[in-house]
């Protein structure tokens, strides 16, 4: 199958060798996210809940760009620096997703980019 690689500007440029999104077939993997804002390509200030709603913006405009939504995520990857945070970021969660909610894993790191508190990465299925 062709791999589709794809890219918008309503999400962080990449900042390394790799793409936003890669699409193959009905399936779109999203590369990681940190809560960097778009325009100034900056670390977003605030609590983890401000940090974690950015993440969701950008993997939302990704998964947009590649002709879904968060409602295609069928697998999630959350990086945090602080697994004392994961309660307040599965609060933001639920103000993105409805059931039937995609699979997920939470894993504690002890770093990630730029001093990023947080971390998503995930891959849709689209209906197509």
């Amino acid at each position: 199958m062709t791999r589709q690689i794809i890219r918008t500007d309503r999400a962080p440029a990449a900042i390394g060798p790799y793409s936003q999104a890669v699409r193959v077939g009905r399936t779109v993997y999203l590369s990681g996210q940190i809560p960097l804002d778009p325009q100034t390509m900056e670390l977003v200030a605030g609590e983890i809940e401000v940090q974690t709603r950015r993440v969701f913006d950008n993997l939302q405009a990704v998964a947009e760009a590649a002709g879904g939504g968060l409602a295609d995520l069928v697998k999630l990857n959350v990086f945090l620096t602080d697994l004392g945070h994961f309660a307040r970021v599965n609060q933001v969660m639920g103000e993105y997703f409805q059931e039937p909610y995609p699979a997920r894993a939470a894993i504690g790191v002890a770093a990630l980019p730029r001093g990023a508190a947080i971390e998503m990465d995930g891959i849709l299925e689209l209906a197509d």
